[in-house]
C-alpha cells in the first residue's frame, strides 16, 4: 500500500463516521459489501475506481474531494508535482486531481485510460454533479445509460440525466481526458 491509499482508507472511515453512518449503512447506500468497506478502512484492500466512486457518492463527496482530503492540503495553487495521482489497481486507470485542494465548487481531473480499459460508475455517483468530459488525446467511448458517445481528441461532452456510466478506451493507445465537475447545491440536485 502506498501513502495515498493508506490516507484514503483513513479519510473514508472518517467521512463515514462524521456522517453518522455505520459500515452496514454505508454498504446499503453504496452497494459495496460490509466486508470490503472494512478491508478498505483497515488498509487491507486497495479500492478500485468503481468502488471509490460508489463509496464517495454514498458519502456525498466526489472522488477528488476524497483524494484532496487524503493529501491534507488547502492551498489555492496545485503544482504539477503536488497534484495527487491515484492508479486504479484493477484497470491501470490513472487519475490526477488537477484542481487546487481549496477549490470547493469546481474540480478538474485528468485521466489516462489504458488501451482496452473500462471503468463503470453507478448513476448515484452523478446525482450531485454537473459534469463535462473533454478528450485531450485518443478516443473515448462513453456509455451513458442506453446512449453511447464516441469522443475523439478535442470533443467535449456535457453529461445528461444521471445514469450508470462507463468510460471505455476501445483503442490500442492510451486515452487522456479531463473531467470538469461542479457540485450542485442541494436544491439543484438531480434525481435518477
Amino acid at each position: 500500500m502506498d501513502d495515498l491509499t493508506t490516507a484514503l482508507a483513513t479519510i473514508l472511515q472518517s467521512a463515514r463516521t462524521d456522517g453518522g453512518l455505520t459500515v452496514a449503512a454505508l454498504a446499503e447506500s453504496s452497494g459495496v459489501s460490509r466486508a470490503m468497506i472494512s478491508k478498505i478502512e483497515r488498509g487491507e484492500a486497495q479500492p478500485t475506481a468503481a468502488l471509490l466512486g460508489r463509496l464517495s457518492a454514498a458519502l456525498g463527496l466526489t472522488l477528488s474531494e476524497l483524494v484532496a482530503r487524503a493529501e491534507g492540503a488547502s492551498t489555492r495553487i496545485a503544482r504539477t508535482a503536488d497534484q495527487p495521482v491515484w492508479t486504479d489497481p484493477e484497470t491501470g486507470y490513472v487519475r490526477r486531481a488537477v484542481s487546487p485542494p481549496a477549490s470547493t465548487d469546481l474540480e478538474l481531473v485528468e485521466v489516462e485510460l489504458p488501451p482496452g480499459a473500462e471503468v463503470t460508475y453507478p448513476a448515484e455517483a452523478f446525482l450531485f454533479l454537473d459534469q463535462q468530459i473533454w478528450v485531450l488525446e485518443g478516443r473515448l467511448r462513453f456509455v451513458e445509460g442506453s446512449e453511447t458517445h464516441d469522443l475523439d481528441a478535442g470533443d467535449c461532452l456535457q453529461l445528461g440525466t444521471p445514469s450508470d456510466c462507463t468510460y471505455l478506451n476501445p483503442t490500442m493507445t492510451p486515452c487522456r481526458y479531463v473531467v470538469a465537475l461542479r457540485k450542485l447545491s442541494a436544491s439543484r440536485r438531480r434525481s435518477s
